[in-house]
């Protein structure tokens, strides 16, 4: 069975190869990249997203999509636009009603690399503080501990660097954008999240004696929220056997770390 899922957004002209990170009879794992909705967006529904590619795909019989025998798949959980890494699917409805009840109670442990601004005053610290949307920008979340619903996250410092750190985040809540609020919240906005105080890393801001052709604009090491669902580890909706499934960083993450620690010390 192949281990890639190959999609295309025509209107777009976008094509994604996404590796399959787990699958049985119960669930289809995925790695998905940055820059692909996980599903509709209620503002731009016309952007190309996850779940609908998936399903246009098992309706028109593509070859993944055949093999597998697919009639059926629903996310039990989301991803953010920028974010990239573990997404999990239910392969029928039994499976997607056991992980929603599985997400709700928060059993999934849910691990987050991030890349961001500043370095934490103890290497492993929590925030918990209690989210809910801005009430006039929209798309922003934002610390509200009167109105908010409870959220918490567990960091640890994974390596740091001069000006930046490598952080892992542990939500032990799902709320909308909880970790990019709460890192924000903690004075450690991620790198490439303008939403939320970050800014793109430039090679130039790292290496001493940087220098750009004539005419050229410098492109950042990472223009995007460098933030990547790394691992997800929870009891089989069916089985009740505990399931890990990991994804590797993507290319834009390693090169951005490779140069930070090629360019700066801590």
């Amino acid at each position: 069975m192949s281990k890639v899922i190959k999609l295309s957004a025509p209107a777009t002209h976008e094509f994604w190869e996404i590796p399959v990170l787990f699958e049985d009879e119960h669930l289809l794992a995925l790695d998905k990249p940055s820059g692909l909705l996980t599903s509709p967006d209620r503002y731009d529904p016309q952007r190309p997203n996850l779940m609908k590619l998936l399903h246009a795909g098992i309706e028109r019989g593509a070859a993944w999509a055949k093999e597998r025998g697919l009639s059926y798949l629903m996310n039990a959980h989301r991803l953010d636009f920028e974010t990239s890494g573990v997404i999990l699917l239910a392969k029928n409805k039994p499976a997607l009603v056991a992980l929603a009840n599985l997400f709700g109670t928060e059993k999934p442990a849910k691990t987050y690399v991030a890349l961001v601004h500043g370095t934490p005053v103890n290497p492993v610290f929590e925030v918990d503080a209690k989210l809910a949307p801005h009430p006039v920008k929209i798309g922003l979340i934002r610390v509200d501990e009167k109105n908010g619903k409870k959220a918490m996250t567990r960091f640890e410092l994974l390596e740091k660097f001069r000006d930046y750190s490598l952080i892992t985040c542990r939500p032990e809540t799902g709320r909308t954008h909880q970790i990019r609020v709460h890192l924000r919240q903690a004075g450690l906005p991620i790198v490439g999240d303008e939403l939320y105080g970050g800014m793109s890393l430039l090679l130039s801001r790292l290496k001493t004696g940087y220098r750009l052709k004539h005419n050229k604009e410098e492109r950042p090491l990472m223009g995007r929220v460098a933030l990547h669902a790394e691992q997800l580890s929870l009891p089989h909706p069916v089985t009740g056997e505990t399931v890990n499934i990991s994804a590797a960083w993507p290319k834009d993450l390693t090169v951005a770390v490779r140069y930070l620690r090629r360019y700066t010390t801590a």
